[in-house]
């Protein structure tokens, strides 16, 4: 039997004294969430709801499924866009797909609704919910790429798909695009839409196929009132490698190009960067007769030899700019339409 002593069981009670429990730290207060909106939906909204979640219906059923559903899609009347966000977050992912199949089962419907403000933007958000919505959406793009494109509202739903589509699914589109660029890069709203996808994409592959895509293209475009703003777009992002081929696939249109209002834009751009510069330059240097001339004098090719004369100078890249000189000189007395060409041919000692 063990005895355990007076002085143990003091030194027992010493410890237990002086080693208090500590309570627990109070729970945290709770997060504070705000409450939801509470969106009362419309009778035609919830009606909508049940279409998508039965199982069949009948064709009249579908025509006002679908009217329904393109007002849902394009309607500011009762809060539209928080009737749209409710309804979207009644659907389970089956709904949902049928509600992108009837989206995009008639190409004429399917645009109605990206060309209507609203109806762009409710398209934006249903891509990315699902890959049947986006594979439902991408067969849409497809069938009415061009259209779709040159329209300025439903042009944004093609460059948020860009964002979400798979890499296997933009690649299936690429083809199609470089087969319409030069049509998108010629019209109003395409050349925006281009622009855009080239800017504005995080994707770099997508961004270096369209950047291909206007550069194989470079000499229509460059002439082009719109063209001219995709091709000075792609310049402006500065890659070398690119630039150096848009200056190799213009070559031998610089003069021409310069007689152009639209094309002196490109021509200029490019008088900007050393390697493309002198591409430039030695095919101006190549002018024969008095086309230098004609050019100097011109409305809009004496912008393009004022500016050649100057970087060259900068550069210091004697022989190019000797050669600008010493061809344009004889012809000073013929340059004084063109005063500032004149007065830095004058400025020269």
């Amino acid at each position: 039997m063990t005895t355990t002593t007076p002085h143990s069981t003091a030194a027992g009670a010493s410890v237990e004294q002086d080693s208090p429990v500590v309570p627990p730290p109070p729970p945290p207060p709770p997060r504070f969430i705000p409450p939801r909106r509470v969106v009362n939906l419309t009778e035609d909204n919830q009606s909508l709801i049940n279409a998508l979640r039965s199982a069949t219906y009948t064709p009249q059923e579908t025509g006002t499924c679908m009217q329904s559903l393109r007002n849902l899609m394009t309607s500011e009347e009762d809060g539209g866009a928080a009737q749209f966000r409710d309804v979207i977050s009644e659907l389970e992912e089956a709904h949902l797909r049928k509600m992108a199949w009837l989206l995009t089962s008639h190409s004429g419907y399917f645009l109605s609704i990206a060309r209507n403000k609203n109806g762009s933007h409710r398209l934006q958000k249903l891509l990315g919910k699902t890959a049947d919505v986006d594979t439902l959406f991408f067969a849409a793009f497809f069938r009415s790429f061009l259209d779709i494109m040159t329209d300025k509202e439903a042009s944004s739903v093609v460059i948020q798909g860009l964002r979400v589509f798979s890499n296997v699914m933009k690649e299936a589109l690429f083809p199609h695009i470089l087969e319409h660029v030069d049509k998108l890069a010629c019209d109003q709203h395409g050349c925006v839409a281009l622009n855009s996808c080239i800017t504005e994409l995080d994707d770099p592959y997508c961004r270096i196929f369209f950047m291909y895509a206007v550069m194989v293209n470079a000499v229509p475009l460059s002439f082009h009132a719109y063209g001219n703003f995709v091709v000075q777009r792609v310049l402006d992002l500065n890659d070398l490698h690119c630039t150096r081929n848009i200056a190799v696939n213009l070559r031998g249109h610089y003069v021409e190009l310069s007689f152009n209002k639209y094309g002196s834009y490109v021509v200029e751009k490019l008088l900007d960067t050393g390697e493309s510069m002198v591409v430039v330059v030695e095919e101006l240097l190549k002018c024969q007769g008095d086309r230098l001339l004609r050019l100097a004098r011109g409305a809009y090719g004496n912008f393009v030899v004022y500016k050649a004369l100057r970087v060259t100078q900068d550069a210091e890249m004697g022989d190019l700019f000797w050669g600008l000189v010493n061809k344009l000189r004889p012809f000073l007395h013929l340059l004084r339409e063109s005063c500032t060409i004149a007065a830095f041919l004058n400025s020269i000692n």
